[in-house]
């Protein structure tokens, strides 16, 4: 079962380079990519599924880190899907918006990290 935990991990980095790599990628002209919209999903699904694993395994949740970081994750989700909109429609996608999904992601990695 290792190996499922380690592919949740795997997975949820994984999200997370879509979300930070596509915001850096488009910094000077922001937009929202399609592997942020992506990327947005996988984290929201793998990071659900590792909080089960841990709560399932006996772990130690601090459920007050991961509300927080949820609430970070469905604002990214939510800038994401507006900005993908957008995109769709040919309409622009604002500054503010563009880069919400990329510094939001990166406030939750920084969550990870140093909480």
């Amino acid at each position: 079962m290792d190996i499922l935990h380690s592919l949740l991990i795997f997975f949820h980095i994984l999200g997370t380079a879509a979300l930070v790599g596509g915001w850096l990628a488009t910094f000077k002209n922001p937009t929202v990519l399609q592997w942020q919209h992506i990327g947005a999903w996988v984290q929201l699904v793998t990071g659900i599924l590792l909080v089960g694993w841990l709560e399932m395994n006996d772990g130690d949740v601090n459920n007050v880190k991961i509300g927080i970081k949820l609430i970070i994750l469905i604002a990214v989700l939510v800038a994401a899907i507006i900005g993908r909109r957008k995109v769709a429609r040919n309409e622009p996608v604002s500054k503010g918006l563009a880069h919400a999904v990329g510094g939001l992601a990166l406030i939750n990695v920084a969550l990870a990290v140093f909480w």
